[in-house]
């Protein structure tokens, strides 16, 4: 398969894949590692000296992260344990490695909704990057009863086929697993078949009003068209990081402690990094 096998639908009117020489852009994970570290062991040591009384509050709605494709739970580990440490109930998705079908993992993560829904007696909130935000918003318009509100990073829910070559290639080898033989591996239905309509529809289906939608996003991001990144619905909120980096930079993972609180805020919004200790 190449990445004309891609279904045409994948990629609308007004999206484009992103050029050969964007993903230099994600050299900047590096930095933004870094930038994690940093931010890790000054929280360590300002929790150390932080009374046990006066440490936040734990947050009554538990929150769910999803990572994305080529990426499993351990992905999004250090944004878990920053937001633990601010008071946030979060779970794993359970998912080692998000390379499957994506109706396959929309039914999983329904499971996991359920399950985390029932234990704690309220709704969850979702964060998902990338491939696991347009699932999260899929199950949060199927499943409004289960989900209050979800964040977004750099998820091209409006062209999920607007990819770099290079995740490209990924999928076509992938699909050639799958085809010899190798199950529970996306397979060419899912990105150019019934599947693959059935999940972008799922992405796009309308969202009950009870449900709170943040979508991150970055003109950095150099593996997805970050047009594609910005549903209509949502409130929007960009950041300068790469793709990869959304899952650990500091800045990120601000601007999600944000969207995850109650309060209001500005239909588009620019993170700083100045806002960051």
């Amino acid at each position: 398969m190449t990445q004309r096998t891609v279904a045409s639908f994948l990629t609308p009117e007004g999206f484009s894949q992103p050029s050969a020489g964007a993903v230099l852009r994600e050299g900047s994970l590096l930095t933004e590692a870094s930038r994690y570290a940093l931010h890790a062991v000054a929280g360590r040591g300002a929790r150390r000296r932080t009374p046990l009384g006066a440490r936040p509050a734990r947050m009554g709605e538990p929150v769910l992260l999803v990572p994305g494709f080529l990426a499993g739970d351990s992905s999004l580990a250090p944004m878990s344990r920053t937001l633990r440490h601010e008071g946030f109930r979060t779970y794993r998705a359970d998912i080692r490695v998000n390379v499957g079908c994506t109706l396959a993992a929309a039914a999983q993560l329904e499971e996991r909704l359920e399950e985390i829904s029932q234990r704690r007696g309220a709704r969850v909130r979702i964060v998902g990057h990338s491939l696991g935000g347009m699932l999260a918003r899929g199950v949060a318009a199927r499943r409004p009863d289960l989900v209050s509100g979800i964040v977004t990073m750099g998820s091209p829910m409006l062209a999920p086929g607007a990819h770099h070559a290079s995740l490209a290639r990924s999928v076509d080898l992938l699909v050639r697993l799958n085809r010899a033989g190798l199950r529970n591996l996306m397979a060419e239905d899912c990105v150019a078949g019934r599947c693959a309509q059935e999940s972008f529809d799922q992405a796009r289906a309308v969202l009950p009003a009870g449900v709170d939608f943040t979508a991150i996003f970055s003109r950095r991001d150099g593996i997805v068209d970050w047009r594609a990144c910005i549903d209509p619905v949502a409130r929007a909120v960009e950041v300068r990081s790469s793709h990869v980096g959304m899952a650990f930079d500091p800045v990120v993972i601000a601007a999600v402690s944000a969207a995850l609180r109650p309060a209001v805020l500005p239909s588009v919004v620019e993170v700083d990094r100045g806002e960051i200790a």
